[in-house]
């Protein structure tokens, strides 16, 4: 069977581009998921102008009608669970459970916003000037831009796109290139529970030639990916006065004290640093130990990664799937290398051969590293780990807070003194106790510090301040 043909969608339409591009199965490249039809600019163009001649009627939907959509569209998303989640896994590469739970996810974020739209956004409320009324309520922003990374296929699209539908915007949503099909699932889902035309469009394709585009002649831009990326979009929006929300880079820390349980630290590191293929911004990157502890966590840790089992991501009972692309598994590689040259000594790290020709590599620790060393202090984005050693919590603290792309940061310990003083000294937007240094929830704000982050938190009911522009009026009712 010939893999189907996914287009873009303008308008509530199919409409293909000029150039096609395979979605390459990574545990197998020889599997084709399917043929992505890349758009080009002025499909781009047409795909904004559809967008903003849809605010009016959408933005002025009742709250009631988008919840409706929003709930039913998370109800197909969660009762397809099993069918999408080996899609995902298919082309992005994660282990199933962890594609079936990402799919599960989106559709709890759906249903979430279907709540949220139904609650209370202003305010009423007295001036302090005599006789007169002051509301505050909030309005769609407009037209919003949503650029998407391969990572989370499903999971980071509806966190973005939920939210903007449910405060009466309208979107232009381009996902990542490596990851057509779930992108054009979760679409199919939304448009098919009742969106009207040109709400939701979709644009396949590659950055360099729709992102021009997509940051020009819109009202709000979020994105998630890379630093540089976020940066040029920063830059472009200058002189429009569009509102930008960035989610870009993390370097997460995971801070193991002598008073740690040794079994909670090694897996909260294995799966904080090696889940989802160590492939997520809130990855552990850097393990900083204690000196009490290091030596027995090293080689607890040894064990650990020994019985680590990587293979085809649909394969029952496989702990980690392969890298994403052959860019990004070189990239990994290279990373490692680097860290030999510097003086670590790896555990790990060796490419895999298979009966099929996938991306796989063994998961990667880099041990004896300085907080200035390369793999210390730029992102790799892999099943890779670098230990740190420190001589007490306060030295771990102080190579914790080293970081600029402060997103996510941990400690294991049992001392409550310890893990009260990090929460309130990590310079990180998120803190992890006894837990990875990834695994969020929906329903609170996420995001970062430095580099990591710009603009104001998703998710949760944070995502109101992007996603809506407030509006303060004044009234004077005069006498009775």
């Amino acid at each position: 069977m010939s893999p189907r043909l996914l287009t873009s969608v303008i308008d509530g339409a199919a409409v293909a581009g000029s150039d096609e591009r395979p979605d390459i199965n990574p545990s197998d490249v020889s599997d084709i998921v399917a043929i992505a039809s890349s758009a080009d600019a002025q499909m781009a163009a047409d795909a904004v102008a559809a967008a903003r001649a849809a605010l009016p009627a959408w933005s002025s939907t009742t709250p009631w009608e988008k919840s409706v959509v929003l709930d039913r569209a998370g109800s197909e998303v969660m009762g397809r669970a099993d069918e999408l989640g080996d899609l995902l896994a298919r082309e992005e590469g994660k282990t199933y459970p962890e594609a079936r739970g990402e799919v599960m996810r989106a559709g709890q974020i759906l249903k979430y916003y279907a709540g949220v739209v139904l609650q209370p956004h202003g305010l009423a409320l007295d001036s302090v000037r005599p006789g007169i009324e002051v509301t505050v309520t909030r309005e769609p922003v407009g037209v919003v831009s949503v650029i998407t990374p391969w990572n989370f296929p499903i999971a980071i699209p509806a966190w973005k796109i939920a939210p903007a539908l449910a405060f009466g915007n309208t979107v232009v949503f381009k996902p990542a290139d490596l990851v057509p099909a779930s992108a054009w699932e979760l679409v199919d889902i939304l448009n098919r529970a009742g969106l009207p035309d040109g709400a939701l469009n979709l644009l396949l394709g590659r950055g360099s030639v729709l992102g021009p585009v997509m940051t020009r002649g819109v009202d709000a831009i979020t994105f998630t990916g890379s630093i540089p990326v976020g940066r040029g979009i920063l830059a472009d929006t200058i002189d429009t006065g569009a509102k930008v929300q960035l989610e870009l880079g993390g370097k997460n820390p995971l801070v193991i004290t002598d008073h740690a349980d040794l079994e909670v630290a090694v897996e909260c590191a294995v799966q904080g640093g090696f889940g989802s293929t160590g492939q997520r911004c809130t990855a552990s990157s850097i393990l900083v130990v204690t000196a009490g502890i290091h030596d027995a966590f090293i080689e607890a840790m040894e064990r650990r990664m020994a019985a680590w089992t990587v293979g085809d991501a649909r394969r029952e009972g496989i702990d980690m799937g392969p890298v994403v692309d052959p860019d990004q598994l070189a990239q990994d590689e290279r990373y490692l290398q680097v860290a030999r040259s510097e003086g670590a000594r790896v555990i790990g790290g060796v490419r895999l051969e298979s009966a099929v020709d996938g991306h796989y590599l063994t998961p990667a620790l880099a041990v004896g590293t300085s907080m200035s060393d390369t793999i210390n202090t730029e992102e790799v984005f892999g099943p890779v780990m670098s230990v740190v050693r420190a001589g007490d919590y306060e030295e771990a603290l102080a190579a914790a807070n080293a970081s600029t792309m402060n997103l996510s940061a941990g400690i294991v310990t049992t001392d409550l003194a310890e893990a009260s003083h990090f929460k309130r000294h990590s310079k990180a937007g998120m803190v992890m106790v006894n837990l990875p240094t990834a695994g969020v929830d929906f329903h609170v704000p996420f995001g970062g510090r430095g580099q990591s982050s710009h603009g104001p938190r998703e998710q949760g009911t944070a995502a109101v301040e992007f996603f809506t522009t407030s509006k303060t009026s004044y009234t004077a009712p005069g006498a009775p």
